[in-house]
């Protein structure tokens, strides 16, 4: 039987390989235990209140479509067409339009009034200013002008200057 001399280089590459995989088991179990170490669990006193604040939104969101329900008549009325519409309403508002068109679509589908959407917005943008950093303004002036498109301007909206009647310039 024939043997292959291989000079005494097979046990280098035996060596090499023994130290790469142990240099890869090492950096992978130096990673891995800094990725847990950083999601680490929240802290209980956090999740009961979010669970709370959770389904106040939630109960929330269900009082106002009822609401709806019950004030409008028609189609617009309709808890998909109210929770499909005020969300349209918003996004147009935000300048998302893309999303909005998307939610008109299915807005559409459902056979929902494509008028009421055109009110609302027009009496969101006769409201006048809304702070964004505030979502629940921008929010609870989207359902009031859902429940009444034909709501008239506030009274601190309507005492302010416009930049069309002060020829496009402010006061500094």
């Amino acid at each position: 039987m024939a043997s292959i001399n291989t000079d005494g280089t097979m046990p280098k590459v035996s060596l090499l390989r023994l130290l790469r995989t142990a240099f890869c088991v090492a950096a992978l179990s130096i990673t891995a235990s800094a990725a847990l170490a950083q999601s680490g669990a929240p802290k209980p006193a956090e999740q009961p209140k979010q669970g709370v604040d959770a389904a106040k939104e939630g109960q929330k969101s269900i009082d106002e479509i009822a609401e709806a329900s019950r004030v409008l008549t028609g189609p617009a009325g309709n808890p998909e067409c109210v929770w499909l519409g005020r969300r349209v309403v918003s996004l147009l508002w935000r300048d998302d339009l893309d999303t909005a068109f998307r939610h008109l679509d299915l807005y559409d589908r459902f056979g929902c009034p494509s008028s009421h959407i055109q009110a609302t917005f027009r009496c969101l943008v006769r409201q006048g200013h809304i702070d964004l950093k505030a979502p629940e303004s921008l929010n609870g002036r989207v359902h009031s002008c859902w429940l009444n498109p034909g709501v008239a301007p506030t009274a601190a909206t309507a005492a302010q200057p416009s930049a069309a009647a002060s020829g496009g310039t402010t006061p500094r």
